[in-house]
C-alpha cells in the first residue's frame, strides 16, 4: 500500500472514528448543546397498553402527534393486529385509536382527557392510521393508509365528515401518509404511492399536486411525514430517498438535505419532520433509531437518541402495583436501551411551550424535550 493510500485510508478511519464518538457523547447527554442551541430532556408520558379495555394512561405504538392550545396533545395509536381465536381469520386490534391529553410543562403533571376511534372499517374507526393534524377550530383529521381517506372529528371525538378514494387521477389516493393544514385551512395529504403530495380544502375538494416519482430534486419516493414552518413553506420527509425535502406552499422545489447511512447528519428511512420557530428542522431517522437536528439552511447540529432515564407516570404505577415485574425489570444486565428510542415515528415541535414532542413508538411513549433561549452554562467556584 503506497503512503498516499495509507493517509487516505488513515484519514478516512479517523473520521469514522471521530463521527462515533460524536455520537456516542451525545448519547450520554440529557441537555444537549449545538451551535448556540439548547435541547433539555424533560420526561417521558405514556406505557404499554395491553389490551383493548385498558383505561386511555397508554399507547400502543403511538405514531403521531398534534398539539393543541392549553398544553393539549392529540396522540395517534396505530394498534396491534391479532387473530382472534374463535374466528381466526377474522382481524382484531387493539390501541387503534385517537387519545386526548393534558400535557404539561412538569413530568407527571400529564392527564387522560377522552379516547375516540377504534379498528375497523365503519365511519369513524381507523384500520392503518399513519398522520394527525388539528385546524384552527381544533378539528382533528385523520389520514388512513389503508382505507386511503380522511377522518374528520371535532374536539370531543365526534365524526363530522370523512373523504378520499383510491387511484391515482388528481384528488385521488393511494397509501396516504403525513397530514397537514395550513392558515387558510387547506390540507397538505402525502399521498405515498403515488410519490406526491396533494393539496384539498377542508371538505376534501381537490386543489391541486406536486411531486412525483424519482430521486432528483424535487421528486419523491415513497414520502411520509409532512409539516409547515412559520412562512407557510412545506417540508417532506422523503422516505426512501433517505433525505428531507423543502418547497414553497406552490410546490417550488427550494432545498433538500440528508443522505443515506447512519453517520452525523444521514438519514436512513426518514418518517416524520417538523420545523420550530427559528426554523431548525427536526428530522425523525426512524431505522437509525434518532432524531436529527438541522439547521435553516439544512447543515447538521446534532441528535436526539432518548434519554428516559425514568419511567413515566403511568409505567410507574404499573410498576409499583406488580412485584414480580419490578424484579425482572431489576435483573437485566443494563437499563440503557429502555432509555432510548425505538423506531421514532412521529415529530411534533409545539411552539407555545417551546419543545420537542417524539412520538417514540415501538417503546409505547413520547419522549419530551425542551428548546433553552436563555440558558445559562453551570458555574463552579473552586
Amino acid at each position: 500500500m503506497s503512503l498516499t493510500n495509507i493517509y487516505l485510508f488513515s484519514s478516512f478511519f479517523l473520521e469514522k472514528v471521530s463521527n462515533k464518538v460524536q455520537q456516542m457523547t451525545a448519547q450520554n447527554m440529557l441537555t444537549k448543546i449545538a451551535s448556540g442551541r439548547v435541547l433539555d430532556y424533560s420526561h417521558n408520558i405514556g406505557q404499554y397498553m395491553g389490551g383493548m379495555d385498558w383505561p386511555g394512561e397508554g399507547f400502543v405504538l403511538p405514531i403521531a402527534t398534534a398539539v393543541a392550545a392549553h398544553n393539549t396533545v392529540y396522540v395517534l395509536g396505530r394498534g396491534a393486529e391479532s387473530t382472534g381465536v374463535a374466528a381466526p381469520m377474522e382481524p382484531r386490534a387493539f390501541g387503534t385509536r385517537v387519545g386526548k391529553f393534558s400535557v404539561g410543562p412538569t413530568p407527571g403533571d400529564e392527564e387522560h382527557l377522552l379516547t375516540f376511534g377504534s379498528f375497523g372499517e365503519a365511519p369513524g374507526q381507523f384500520m392503518w392510521p399513519t398522520g394527525i393534524a388539528l385546524d384552527e377550530d381544533e378539528n382533528v383529521y385523520v389520514s388512513d393508509e389503508w382505507l386511503n381517506r380522511v377522518s374528520v372529528f371535532d374536539k370531543d371525538g365526534n365524526l363530522l365528515s370523512t373523504w378520499g378514494s383510491r387511484g391515482s387521477g388528481d384528488g385521488e389516493l393511494n397509501r396516504i401518509s403525513g397530514i397537514t393544514i395550513d392558515d387558510n385551512s387547506n390540507v397538505y395529504l402525502v399521498d405515498s404511492l403515488n410519490h406526491r403530495v396533494q393539496t384539498f380544502t377542508r371538505d376534501g375538494k381537490f386543489l391541486g399536486k406536486w411531486g412525483g416519482p424519482g430521486d432528483g430534486e424535487g421528486q419523491l419516493n415513497s414520502p411520509w411525514g409532512i409539516c409547515l414552518d412559520q412562512d407557510g413553506f412545506v417540508y417532506i420527509a422523503d422516505h426512501r430517498n433517505h433525505r428531507v425535502q423543502k418547497w414553497t406552499p406552490q410546490g417550488e422545489f427550494l432545498l433538500q438535505f440528508g443522505s443515506p447511512g447512519d453517520g452525523l447528519g444521514q438519514l436512513q428511512y426518514p418518517s416524520d419532520v417538523t420545523v420550530d420557530p427559528a426554523g431548525d428542522v427536526y428530522v425523525c431517522d426512524w431505522v437509525n433509531n434518532r432524531v436529527q437536528v438541522f439547521d435553516p439552511t439544512g447543515a447538521f447540529l446534532t441528535s436526539i437518541v432518548g434519554d428516559a432515564h425514568e419511567p413515566s407516570k403511568w409505567a410507574q404505577m404499573t410498576l409499583d402495583a406488580n412485584a414480580d415485574l419490578r424484579k425482572a425489570r431489576r435483573l437485566v444486565s443494563t437499563m440503557e436501551p429502555e432509555w432510548r428510542f425505538a423506531l421514532p415515528t412521529g415529530v411534533t415541535f409545539d411552539k407555545v411551550a417551546s419543545r420537542l414532542i417524539v412520538a417514540d413508538t415501538q417503546r409505547y411513549r413520547l419522549q419530551i424535550y425542551n428548546k433553552i433561549t436563555d440558558y445559562i452554562e453551570p458555574q463552579f467556584n473552586f
